[in-house]
This record gives C-alpha cells, sequence and structure tokens, in this order.
C-alpha cells in the first residue's frame, strides 16, 4: 500500500524532480536505501568533519573506542572495507595520537586498535555532532519509527552472507 499522507511524495502534485518519485526506480528498495544512504552519508560527513575525520576514520575510531579491541582483520570485515583502506585509516589516526596499536593478549602476532585519550576525547565530540547529524535526517520520522529502520538495517546488514563479496 503506497502512502498517501499529505509529507509523502504520492499525496504530492507531480512537479519537477517530485514526479520521478512515481517511477519504478521511486518504489525500488535498493535505491531508497542508497539515496537514503547519500543524505545521512552527506551530513555524517560535515558533522565529524569539524573534527577532522572522514565517516570512515570516525567509524575505525569508534571501533576503537568501544573497548571491544578489534584487529584489523575484523575492522576490514564489519566496515566492509579492504585490509589496505584499514591500515591507512589507523595510520592517520595514529599520526594524530586518537588510536594506537597494540599486541592481542590472545595471539601476539595480531595487533587490535585502541584509543588513546586523545582519542576518546575527539570520539565523544564528534560523537554529539552525528548524533545531532542524525537527529535532523531523520527528523520525518517519530522515534519509534527510527528504533524500528535501525533493527531492519542491524538485521539486514548482519545477515547470514551479509559480509560476503
Amino acid at each position: 500500500m503506497r502512502n498517501t499522507s499529505p509529507s509523502s511524495p504520492a499525496a504530492r502534485p507531480a512537479e519537477g524532480v517530485d514526479r520521478l518519485w512515481g517511477t519504478s526506480v521511486g518504489e525500488d528498495t535498493a535505491f531508497l536505501l542508497a539515496r537514503a544512504n547519500a543524505i545521512t552519508l552527506a551530513a555524517a560527513s560535515a558533522a565529524v568533519g569539524e573534527f577532522g575525520l572522514k565517516v570512515r576514520s570516525y567509524s575505525v575510531l569508534a571501533l576503537a573506542v568501544s573497548g571491544e579491541r578489534p584487529n584489523q582483520r575484523e575492522l576490514s570485515e564489519f566496515l566492509r572495507l579492504d585490509p589496505s583502506q584499514i591500515v591507512a585509516l589507523i595510520d592517520e589516526l595514529e599520526k594524530r595520537g586518537l588510536v594506537r596499536r597494540e599486541p592481542d593478549a590472545g595471539d601476539r602476532r595480531v595487533n587490535v586498535v585502541v584509543a588513546t585519550d586523545e582519542g576518546r576525547e575527539v570520539y565523544a565530540r564528534a560523537r554529539e555532532a552525528t548524533e545531532r547529524a542524525e537527529a535532523q535526517c531523520f527528523s520525518a520520522l517519530d522515534v519509534e519509527d527510527r528504533d524500528r529502520l535501525k533493527t531492519i538495517l542491524r538485521t539486514l546488514a548482519a545477515a547470514p552472507g551479509a559480509s560476503a563479496g
């Protein structure tokens, strides 16, 4: 069933770009996810940019702050980035004094990434900025719908086979 509330694209007069919402592309789940991603990514980039970060480096810093002590392979798999990209991101954060590599207690051949005190401080400020940006991007949704969307997206992202390819 199409959403025909006054704020929905289907309820507005079909003018300019708005008329394209009535096409099959406007109903395509992959397109809608990609468009929403582009909008939210731009807002997140602006938010973390204030702290000299990009979304990818912010994500690595956030995981380093988490206390989970991720290794580079785990970061690569979780963030779906090439291992060489992860190395470059960690190198950049390390040069800024925001993270450091430490030997994994369980396997000293493996390095884990941990945040420094400065990294935790930068992360805390950047997190506040990303929360404001997220609230603005998702202001069309009530809290219950936002939570439901996060649950659905987490389910899709963590589904078996989601990390393949």
